[in-house]
């Protein structure tokens, strides 16, 4: 593997089709497409600052860069990545991606950040400010992530996630095969639309959680006291800790908790209309 060390390179395409190359705090000055239609590379102490400067590369390590605002989309089409101890100051990076593995990696706008990712890994990863982090990915597994962004998880498929906290509105809509364990999950209408959702020993706040979900499953969660009309047109399966606001309308299953405030069966209430609902202490 031959080394470039401790050098700049600007204007377009400067590093296009390089290979079997290790890069050691190198600069990718104003420009644009600094490292194109590459394979086998590892980038250390790197610092991008130009436009698309990481596209069309396979098989790839990066550790301990920096990317700065000015390096939007700065990872596209480019799959069999590792990615570690890195911090990423532009959005929009990572799209039509495969085998991608985040670690240690701080984004402080994560706005469009993972798009049409596929089997995707990511440990220890804050995401700071932006919208629709993680659309349409698919095969995505979370050990420890702290988000603010908002519209995370989006058009999802296949996600196991754990120990995270999420602060956010319409988190996991329309996503399909869903598990989180021991996550803090704070925001409005959490997976409204939803197919096949598990929730392991979470905590939930946020107005209308879990409406419209066929598939869903509780196992020892909790609820916040602004958690009202829950429920509304869902197939549940829920073993509640503690006592809830409000349940309306759900559609099917069983729902078990120490106590509700109140109960919303009206006349919009959808077939087969026989939840059962179980109170604890009554």
């Amino acid at each position: 593997m031959q080394l470039i060390k401790d050098k700049s390179f600007g204007g377009e395409r400067p590093l296009f089709g390089i290979h079997d190359t290790r890069l050691e705090n190198v600069t990718i000055t104003e420009g644009e497409s600094g490292i194109k239609c590459c394979n086998n590379l590892e980038a250390d102490g790197c610092r991008f600052i130009g436009k698309y400067p990481w596209w069309h590369v396979d098989g790839s390590v990066i550790t301990n860069c920096y990317f700065e605002v000015g390096s939007r989309s700065a990872i596209w089409y480019s799959n069999d990545m590792v990615m570690k101890d890195t911090v990423i100051d532009a959005p929009k990076l990572f799209r039509e991606m495969n085998r991608v593995e985040i670690e240690n990696v701080q984004f402080k706008d994560a706005d469009e950040t993972f798009w049409k990712v596929k089997d995707l890994k990511v440990k220890n990863v804050t995401l700071h400010d932006g919208t629709y982090p993680f659309m349409f990915c698919e095969n995505v597994y979370v050990e420890g992530l702290v988000s603010d962004s908002k519209y995370v998880f989006q058009y999802c498929k296949n996600v196991e996630v754990h120990h995270a906290k999420i602060t956010t509105k319409d988190s996991f809509w329309e996503c399909e095969n869903v598990v989180i364990y021991d996550s803090e999950l704070n925001g409005e209408y959490l997976a409204w639309h939803s197919k096949n959702v598990k929730l392991v020993r979470c905590h939930i706040t946020g107005e209308q959680p879990l409406c419209y979900v066929d598939g869903l499953v509780l196992e020892d969660c909790s609820f916040g006291e602004d958690c009202d009309r829950m429920f509304e047109d869902s197939e549940v399966q829920a073993e509640i800790i503690g006592s809830v606001t409000n349940i309306k309308n759900p559609r099917t299953g069983r729902i078990v908790c120490d106590s509700v405030g109140s109960v919303t069966i009206d006349e919009h209430i959808k077939a087969p209309a026989n939840c059962e609902i179980i109170e604890r202490n009554k």
